[in-house]
């Protein structure tokens, strides 16, 4: 896969989503779970959609049970528990592996476009990637990583 734009994904909602559709805009590309300590960081990310969604920003979420069983719930309960406790209104896609055999293929290229730390594989839920308007990786950010310490970099990529 040569470029992210040609990937689609299902919504929460089960409808596909072309990310050809995000062409031109800076993305925030995070895989989510509901049950996880980096849970609180949803407020974070969704006072960056705030904040520079008119300017060209979006955070995508990818909701993954692929550690610690910490995304067990149904789309609508995914859905319903990120609008009530936190106030999402930034996309979000469905439940999906991000590492594994059954890569998502967002993650798939996501990964292979900007390695981690001794593995390329993602390690833990929240790992973000900031992505260009032109769709290319520019960063990856590891859980720990405060939304918050990524608005100057989001504000540079919206300057160019």
């Amino acid at each position: 896969m040569s470029n992210l734009y040609e990937l689609s994904a299902k919504r929460l909602n089960g409808q596909e989503q072309s990310l050809s559709d995000y062409q031109g805009q800076v993305l925030l590309i995070v895989n989510t779970a509901s049950k996880c300590g980096f849970t609180p960081q949803y407020t974070g990310l969704q006072e960056l959609y705030n904040k520079y969604q008119d300017q060209g920003f979006t955070v995508l979420g990818f909701p993954s049970n692929q550690f610690g069983n910490q995304e067990p719930g149904t789309a609508d309960e995914i859905q319903e528990f990120c609008q009530l406790n936190f106030g999402v209104t930034f996309p979000l896609f469905e439940k999906s592996d991000v590492k594994g055999p059954n890569i998502n293929p967002v993650f798939k290229y996501l990964t292979a476009n900007a390695g981690g730390f001794l593995t390329d594989s993602i390690k833990w839920n929240f790992t973000k990637f900031l992505v260009d308007k032109q769709g290319n990786v520019v960063e990856r950010y590891a859980p720990t990583t405060d939304p918050a310490k990524i608005a100057a970099d989001i504000e540079a990529l919206l300057a160019k």
